[in-house]
């Protein structure tokens, strides 16, 4: 019987993808594990594998085609013995959700967005010279001039993926030269030249979750200075002792501070459900915000409140890395009771972030600042940040979050206090 190849969900919130390419034509004998197609979700463009054997008979969804949707018949197979006089029925068949094992993985089956086999010799380069890169990667590596053979893979046991060539070709100053052909609209009465960019799944899921945030979230906002001075020495006192790789970071103490504070606030820890609820949480995981290429995520620190400062830092050292090489697991971003946004290594010194719903708050962190401060009398300088809490009034009053911002105040100008 014709097998149906169905648009898979490559990521948990999927709902459509664009139909990037195929990679195989009409006619073609395929076997488990052939790639058959590049797929753009909400989180990265991620190339599909066969499981069946046989032959791809039609192709229902032509490559460059946007807003695919999840559980659609984008092509037939036909397996060994077939013709294509079953097609008809088949095609014209609505697709139901529950389908039978589909022809793409399964989504607990899809692995990292580039990696197209399992089977490949340790390091790049088999004893032959052989180099083992996945077909993204290599024409990632075509178009951007790069020499695959001076690539050091991180996929499985040492395949190239397309996050080695991206990071190879942000590394290579010639290659940053070279852009690609741009085209730019003519100037009318009211506007100038410009250019339009075509943006990704992930882009347009971001707009579209914040836009409902900002309209259907009723925010409020409180800012505290924070004096860092201490929280700075703490910092230095710990890495003294701690190799390069495993020194803490203000972001991580941070991090304490707020799962500690939530502890001591439960209240400001909580979310609000639909239909006139409240959730309060008993753990506090907590999403930070990374910037990633096309967008950002939110891994998560869960039990945070739970963990220690070092290991707090080696989890987010670990949960950045795959963030930015598509790595995530879904239950690695999905989920969090409070987000942090610290834009404070960019310089900026203070901002208000927009809720990540269904969470209640999210806590913008800005850059410390060298400042007169006025003591006993008498004016200091003293290293200030400031610290701004997004509120959800549903879930949130104000009283309950200047709470909350006066016990971090607390901790993090006497950091000590985070280990008791």
């Amino acid at each position: 019987m014709p097998i149906k190849i169905l648009m898979p969900a490559l990521s948990p919130t999927m709902a459509e993808g664009n139909l990037v390419r195929w990679l195989k034509s009409e006619g073609d004998q395929l076997k488990s594990g052939d790639v058959l197609a590049e797929i753009e979700t909400d989180k990265a463009t991620m190339e599909v594998e066969a499981v069946d054997e046989g032959i791809l008979a039609k192709i229902l969804v032509p490559a460059g085609t946007e807003n695919v949707k999840v559980n659609e018949v984008i092509a037939i197979l036909l397996e060994e013995g077939e013709d294509s006089s079953s097609l008809e029925s088949v095609i014209n068949t609505k697709t139901s959700l529950n389908e039978e094992i589909p022809v793409t993985k399964k989504q607990e089956d899809v692995k990292e967005a580039n990696v197209v086999t399992t089977f490949s010799p340790e390091g790049a380069k088999d004893a032959q010279g052989r180099i083992f890169a996945s077909p993204l990667a290599r024409r990632v590596a075509s178009n951007n001039q790069i020499d695959l053979s001076t690539l050091q893979g991180s996929g499985p046991r040492g395949r190239i993926i397309k996050a080695d060539v991206e990071a190879a070709v942000a590394n290579n100053s010639q290659s940053s030269q070279v852009s690609a052909a741009t085209s730019y609209k003519a100037a009318d009465d009211l506007y100038p030249a410009y250019e339009e960019i075509k943006v990704s799944n992930m882009r347009k899921v971001i707009a579209q979750r914040l836009t409902e945030s900002k309209q259907h979230v009723p925010h409020f906002y409180l800012t505290v200075e924070c004096e860092i001075d201490e929280l700075l020495s703490f910092r230095k006192q710990i890495n003294k002792s701690l190799p390069e790789s495993e020194r803490i970071s203000v972001n991580d103490l941070i991090i304490k501070a707020i799962s500690v504070a939530l502890k001591k606030v439960p209240d400001a820890n909580a979310s609000w459900v639909e239909g006139g609820r409240v959730r309060r949480y008993q753990h506090a995981d907590v999403s930070v915000a990374v910037a990633v290429e096309g967008g950002l995520v939110t891994p998560i620190v869960r039990g945070a409140e739970l963990k220690s400062i070092l290991e707090i830092s080696r989890e987010m050292k670990e949960l950045i890395s795959k963030a930015r090489a598509g790595k995530l697991k879904p239950q690695e971003f999905q989920g969090g009771t409070f987000s942090l946004s610290n834009l404070g290594m960019y310089g900026i010194k203070n901002f208000s972030a927009v809720i990540n719903p269904p969470q209640g708050c999210i806590l913008a962190v800005g850059a410390g600042e060298e400042l007169p401060t006025v003591r006993e009398g008498k004016i200091e300088i003293a290293t200030i940040m400031a610290c701004t809490l997004s509120v959800d009034h549903r879930v949130v009053d104000g009283a309950v979050g200047a709470e909350f911002l006066k016990v971090f105040k607390n901790l993090i100008t006497n950091p000590v206090l985070m280990l008791i």
